[in-house]
């Protein structure tokens, strides 16, 4: 089964085989969904070749998790079937990748949350995940997602990360942000807005 994100991604001219690291800023299914496919009635890799990193304490805290049947359907087809080939490497939040690529911890949204930072020729990204669901948390960082597992640990992150980002030439790039997805954290009065 291909669906077509794989189809794109071939038509481009990347195989599904030439994709060698898959970075997983927390193990929500929006997050994990296209760690695997189903073939032949079974969950396998969807990069064969590819490590699969995944935060260990988001690892320990979903495998352990006894109330949420939803996060155990997750586990079980996006996540078990990546342990089980070999494939997953369970890193620390603030592991770092390779010269321009490092883990920040940014945790609430989920207890192993991550996200990615991006250091590259004198220039600096930020890859939100999930810590920041909306534009409007930027200018209200203590409302939160229904989905964020600790909301006040969620707001405290967003309180932080903010300050860290405000003023600063770093691009943030929210990963759920419709419309404009980048730009930069400045001062608005006693908050804070995106400035595209």
């Amino acid at each position: 089964m291909q669906g077509p994100f794989l189809a794109d991604l071939a038509s481009a001219g990347f195989p599904r085989e030439s994709i060698d690291t898959v970075l997983c800023t927390h193990l929500h299914v929006d997050h994990v969904g296209w760690n695997t496919m189903l073939v032949d009635g079974k969950w396998v890799p969807t990069f064969p070749r590819a490590r699969y990193l995944m935060g260990r304490v988001e690892f320990a805290h979903w495998r352990d998790e006894q109330g949420r049947d939803d996060m155990a359907a997750v586990l079980a087809d996006s996540v078990a079937p990546i342990a089980a080939a070999g494939l997953a490497d369970l890193v620390e939040t603030d592991h770092r990748i390779c010269d321009e690529l490092s883990l920040v911890p940014t945790i609430g949204h989920t207890p192993g949350h991550v996200s990615v930072r991006i250091n590259s020729q004198g220039e600096e990204a930020l890859i939100t995940g999930d810590f920041i669901h909306h534009p409007c948390q930027i200018a209200r960082p203590e409302w939160s997602s229904t989905a964020d597992t600790d909301p006040r640990e969620a707001h405290r992150t967003r309180e932080r990360m903010l300050g860290e980002l405000c003023d600063r030439p770093v691009l943030v790039i929210g990963t759920h942000f419709a419309g404009a997805t980048a730009g930069h954290i400045v001062r608005d009065g006693d908050a804070y807005r995106l400035a595209v």
